[in-house]
């Protein structure tokens, strides 16, 4: 997409010059900052003030180790981003006062970071040929935060650029040989890392625009020499076409709405930095993929904070909001910009934001506050290519219940093995869910992966288990025969779930049929056909509320999650030919207890003598 209309000669011609570009004010250019709302900057410096009085944290070598011994990522993690983000609010504070109260600590920030021996994080550091461990310093590799710290390192030399010579000439010199040595020199000699899209081995997944956006920024504002300057960000267009190529057409995130914060938004970072250093003229906002990866983003909302979260997603996400403001200012659709004002208002809290997408957003903060704030909630969303369905009683509104459900393969990045599965909300609350992720180790991405229980299919609403064999992970296991319809009374998804299990289950087919009847209820209808006698088949379902069995049908109880969070009510009935039970599911791990509270339960329905073939039907309604 980038490459074939911007060749290099032509980009050659495009790119503006490192002294021509000026894609925010500096601290010294102080009218702009000073015309920002008095609010924001009364915030700004209380939260540089924050930091000033907070500690900076040590990273000593044996916690860098803890990944490597125990597969903890989260220790190391706790000490590494705080020093990015007290750094990043001294930079906001010093360029919103002026006064230099902020300077010699950002400067003592700015030096730390230059003498720590990596920038990314334990968890990828087995990237390099030493392996897992310390970091080998002369072999530098690029990983997400490595990427990350440099584009930070560069605004900051951006903004303050004087103000750091004013404490040391040679503050900013230090911070170019680091980021040469550590990110500009090895993008440019190497075409090995994974993420770049290079060697084949399928699309690359959210790390390739989350790092080129990075690496467009630091090259953009860091790189002295013109030549190389303009190599680096043809080689980055090169590597974003190795995303945008192959992404599903419809605008799919398979990675779910939480990376669409650092996949489909990281696109917007990337193509606004090139139309930027272009002054407009490379400008792919016309295209229908860049469009529809940014409406992806409302067609999952669920309400409120809650988003369909297939994969390695949360179910609570806070998008980023400037980012989904902007995307949709650029491409011209008035929901997307309707749902970043309202992201904008509410309450929840919005992850580490880079500093670019902060300074995108201090400078169009007028257009946002004076936009209608009002989250989209189509009626109905069909994304063809991932094959995943949104369907709720009526556009614009929570009430009643909401269907979402999905098909895919089990190769999906971030994959967990959930062909067929699906979730419901009834007035905008949780009523049956996919509990999502836990935090993230050791294990997490390695062979042993499909060991966590919530990349389990049997932990999937109504999955099957026959005779303990679950889905198994890989491009070959799929769904069949797909269909999906919608109308003003009724959305449906059929879809052939045995492509998804191993020879072993003996499943000959298993179509499932999941019916959403506007204003009445969901209904999953299952036909399956058996190619050998089995001895058990058991499905399931996750939900936050309080159940209690009844004959014939179950009463889901709305409960508190916590303080301010609360569960659906809802009734799933179900057939004579299975038997229901509940086991609750104590909940230890922090990311999961953030999202669900303190326990799940877990329906589980045994299928009384299972045939050869046989129908199971199940009901759900508020």
């Amino acid at each position: 997409m980038l490459t074939a209309a911007y060749p290099l000669n032509t980009l050659r011609a495009l790119l503006l010059p490192w002294e021509d570009w000026h894609p925010f004010p500096t601290a010294a250019d102080r009218q702009p900052w000073e015309a920002l709302p008095a609010e924001v900057r009364d915030a700004l410096i209380a939260r540089g003030e924050e930091a000033l009085e907070t500690d900076w944290p040590p990273l000593p070598a044996t916690r860098f180790l803890d990944f490597a011994r125990d597969g903890n990522r989260s220790r190391y993690e706790g000490l590494s981003f705080p020093r990015r983000s007290m750094l990043c609010r001294w930079v906001l504070a010093e360029c919103v006062e002026g006064r230099g109260r902020f300077v010699d600590d950002l400067v003592n920030g700015v030096w730390a970071i230059c003498e720590e021996s990596f920038w990314g994080v334990p968890a990828h550091i087995g990237a390099q040929r030493a392996g897992s461990g310390l970091p080998d310093t002369a072999e530098p590799i690029v990983d997400l935060f490595a990427a990350e710290t440099a584009a930070l390192l560069a605004w900051t030399c951006y903004l303050l650029g004087p103000q750091l010579d004013a404490v040391s000439p040679l503050v900013r010199p230090r911070v170019h040989r680091e980021m040469d040595y550590r990110i500009l020199t090895p993008l440019m000699e190497r075409e090995d890392f994974g993420w770049m899209g290079f060697g084949g081995g399928g699309r690359p997944n959210n790390w390739n625009p989350w790092i080129n956006s990075n690496w467009l920024t630091s090259a953009l504002l860091m790189e002295p020499d013109p030549e190389r300057r303009l190599a680096a960000v043809a080689k980055s267009m090169r590597s974003l076409d190795c995303f945008l190529d192959p992404h599903p057409r419809d605008g799919g995130c398979d990675e779910g709405p939480g990376y669409w914060g650092r996949a489909g938004a990281s696109v917007f970072d990337c193509l606004e930095l090139l139309r930027s250093a272009t002054n407009g003229r490379i400008d792919l906002y016309d295209q229908s993929l860049v469009q529809e990866i940014g409406r992806f983003i409302y067609r999952i909302h669920l309400d409120g904070e809650y988003f369909v979260n297939f994969a390695d997603a949360s179910a609570l996400v806070v998008p980023p909001p400037t980012v989904v403001f902007g995307y949709g200012k650029r491409i011209g659709d008035e929901r997307l910009q309707a749902l970043g004002s309202w992201l904008a208002r509410t309450p929840g809290e919005v992850k580490r934001e880079s500093l670019g997408r902060v300074l995108a957003g201090l400078f169009d903060f007028p257009a946002l506050r004076s936009t209608e704030a009002q989250p989209p909630l189509p009626r109905d969303a069909w994304l063809n290519e991932i094959q995943v369905m949104v369907a709720r009683d009526r556009a614009g509104s929570p009430a009643g219940l909401c269907l979402a459900a999905k098909g895919g393969h089990n190769a999906e990045s971030h994959n967990h093995n959930d062909i067929g599965s699906f979730v419901v909300y009834a007035d905008g609350k949780p009523l049956l869910i996919d509990a999502g992720v836990e935090a993230y180790n050791r294990k997490t991405f390695s062979h042993q992966r499909y060991e966590i229980w919530t990349m389990q299919s049997a932990f999937h609403s109504l999955l099957p288990t026959v005779d303990g064999i679950m889905q198994a992970p890989g491009g070959q296991f799929a769904a069949r025969d797909v269909t999906y319809s919608s109308s003003d009374t009724a959305a449906e998804l059929t879809l052939d779930l045995a492509g998804a299990y191993p020879p072993e289950a003996g499943l000959k087919s298993w179509v499932r049929t999941l019916t959403f009847a506007r204003g009445e209820e969901v209904r999953i209808t299952d036909r399956y056909e058996l190619s050998k006698p089995v001895g058990e088949i058991m499905l399931g379902l996750l939900t936050p509320c309080e159940v209690a069995l009844g004959e014939g049908e179950i009463a889901l109880r709305q409960t508190a999650i916590d303080d301010g969070r609360q569960a659906g009510s809802g009734l799933v009935t179900y057939g004579e030919n299975v038997e229901p039970s509940v086991e609750v599911l104590k909940l230890e791990d922090s990311r999961l207890r953030a999202v669900w509270g303190e326990r799940l339960s877990r329906v589980v329905f045994r299928v009384r003598e299972p045939g050869s073939a046989g129908v199971l039907a199940f009901r759900v309604k508020r």
